[in-house]
């Protein structure tokens, strides 16, 4: 294996709500895709630093302590570089399209502003895009105050406060500032106006209101608070504000295991995040972006036949997901291979997203707009599609690639997708046939009760007739189907505790899933075992654990898909689900520390 030059913890995110970049503490934005998230990469060099591209800043300061912060409520990052002789600091963002409006109708651009702190420092610049992920090298040509890099089918400019050296296959620069001096560089489209020091001031200055505009209108105000909001900024980051969907994570073939092939795209929107997302955005009070995203998904459903079934995830502007692809020709992040663009979960069979799907129609419906005529046909029609098919196995939550297989978390999701559907049928008082529902929700109980427990202890397992267990039967207590006092649970709990658990990292399961290496502990898990703890009001666990969990973020606060044995983050980063059970986690125990708290059987 290969070590990484930056760890996928060392970075920062910034975006524009059309796509987004990764900045390394040391001043290098070694990940982009452009002009969409789901478009090929320009910069890649997390994933080969060979071949991948990088816009590189460096000051030249002898071991300099390197630091990154958010400036306060925003997604402005902030790079900072100290030593004894001189300190500087860069600010990287994308202007967002409110900010680029107030800042004068400005094109998509990425914004780097340099300013010394103190002393004298001379940097040295090297921007080195490679277009298509990194399967075609631009051409670099000079123009009026900057440098053009020309493809096939994308250009860039990139312009700046100082001069540009144009190479081969990159620009250059190197200069020097003193104490209170700034330069900028702006990156963006071909048919971008050439900046200047007025107008880069404006977009930063107005990027920074557009961001603290929309942090104020959260109605958290929990003890996590300054947790929970950079959860929340990160979500944002994430979604499209052109379509409303939100990627699973930013990033693509970012490894579960070092040196293995559990490397996948995630950026597409899943649609088992549904109700995660509806939950944290309304619960934080973000309702604009839910009922975006419910929009989103609504016309997806519009889609759906009783004969064929939704497709578990989409691209971005809700077409269909790319077939999965190998980039034999780059490295992998610490030479983990193969790297892997689309992805061919897409064509799996996955009976809980009806579940996921279904809470999020009633989270919304209870807390948001109610539910249109057309959209409970749509409903009905998914409700019919679950009778008819929630016997039959499939690849569960984790997307296992081998045969299908009958697993609780599926058949539970199934329940929730009837469950759901009766109580919102009731709550608005729309047609259905609520006899014929209520049998079918009624057996998927049974069934789960009779066939899904472990043969000897008692506890229930993750697939009919098994004894091995499954982070995803969290998920129980969580949707309602049983208390989370009940005694078969805490037994399950237990032993979720003692067998997935290790010092406040929870494994997804521990038995083969027909992929080689051992992947690591699952971000999202640890904390749908928090909250599972404190409605089982094992508080102190569950705080103990949240702090823990919180540990296992980077820097920032940003938390990436897993963690290794050593806490260190693996996978794709960062991650939306993680950050979304994070959020629910926060939330409920915030609630059950309330000594007016008192539970509510009713989700």
């Amino acid at each position: 294996m290969v070590e990484p030059l930056r760890t996928i913890g060392d970075h920062g995110i910034i975006g524009d709500l059309e796509t987004a970049a990764l900045v390394a503490r040391d001043g290098t934005i070694d990940y982009l895709c452009w002009p969409a998230l789901d478009s090929p990469s320009i910069f890649a060099d997390l994933l080969d630093p060979d071949k991948g591209g990088a816009f590189e800043i460096r000051p030249e300061l002898d071991e300099p302590r390197r630091l990154q912060l958010y400036v306060p409520d925003t997604n402005v990052l902030i790079t900072r570089f100290m030593a004894e002789s001189g300190s500087a600091e860069i600010a990287d963002f994308m202007p967002q399209p409110e900010a680029r409006m107030r800042a004068g109708r400005c094109a998509r651009s990425l914004v780097r502003r340099l300013t010394v702190t103190s002393g004298e420092v001379t940097f040295t610049m090297r921007c080195a895009p490679r277009f298509d992920y990194a399967r075609h090298i631009p051409e670099v040509a000079a123009i009026e105050g900057g440098v053009c890099f020309k493809g096939e089918k994308l250009s860039l400019s990139l312009f700046a406060s100082v001069p540009l050296e144009p190479h081969p296959a990159e620009t250059t620069a190197r200069f020097t500032l003193s104490k209170g001096e700034s330069a900028w560089f702006v990156l963006g489209d071909h048919t971008m106006a050439p900046p200047d020091d007025v107008l880069v001031s404006s977009l930063i200055e107005e990027t920074i209101k557009a961001w603290r505009s929309w942090h104020d209108k959260s109605t958290y105000k929990g003890r996590w608070r300054e947790h929970v909001l950079r959860s929340a900024l990160a979500l944002k980051l994430l979604t499209s504000a052109r379509y409303g969907s939100i990627a699973a994570a930013a990033t693509f073939s970012l490894p579960e295991a070092l040196g293995s092939e559990r490397n996948w795209d995630y950026r597409a929107t899943w649609i088992r995040d549904a109700s995660f997302t509806v939950y944290a955005f309304m619960r934080l009070g973000f309702i604009e972006e839910a009922e975006h995203f419910n929009h989103w998904v609504s016309e997806r459903v519009g889609n759906c036949e009783r004969s064929s079934p939704l497709r578990i995830m989409f691209a971005l502007d809700g077409s269909a997901m790319a077939e999965e692809t190998e980039l034999s020709h780059l490295a992998g992040y610490a030479d983990s291979q193969p790297v892997r663009i689309g992805n061919t979960a897409h064509a799996q069979t996955q009976l809980d997203i009806f579940g996921e799907l279904l809470d999020s129609v009633y989270l919304s419906n209870k807390y948001g707009s109610a539910i249109s005529h057309d959209g409970w046909e749509h409903v009905r029609t998914i409700v019919d599609h679950v009778i008819d098919h929630w016997q039959e196995p499939d690849a569960g939550i984790w997307e296992i690639r081998s045969k299908p297989r009958h697993f609780l978390h599926s058949r539970l999701m199934c329940w929730v997708a009837l469950d759901r559907a009766i109580r919102l049928a009731r709550k608005r008082s729309l047609a259905a046939p609520f006899m014929a529902w209520a049998e079918a929700r009624d057996a998927i109980a049974n069934d789960i009760w009779n066939n899904f427990r472990h043969p000897e202890l008692g506890y229930f397992v993750q697939e009919r007739g098994g004894s091995e267990l499954d982070a995803a039967l969290l998920m129980m207590p969580l949707v309602r189907f049983v208390s989370s006092s009940d005694p078969i649970w805490l037994k399950t709990l237990d032993a979720i505790g003692e067998q997935l658990c290790n010092d406040g990292l929870v494994y997804r399961y521990r038995g083969a899933d027909g992929l080689e290496g051992q992947e690591g502990a699952f971000t999202t898990c640890t904390f749908w075992y928090v909250e599972c703890l404190a409605r089982a009001g094992r508080l102190e666990e569950a705080q103990m654990n949240l702090a823990k969990g919180l540990a296992y973020a980077n820097h920032l606060g940003l938390f990436a898909e897993e963690v290794d044995v050593r806490g260190l983050p693996l996978g794709n980063f960062p991650q939306a689900l993680s950050h979304l059970a994070f959020i629910s986690a926060a939330h409920f125990l915030d609630r059950r520390l309330d000594p007016t708290y008192r539970p509510s059987w009713q989700p």
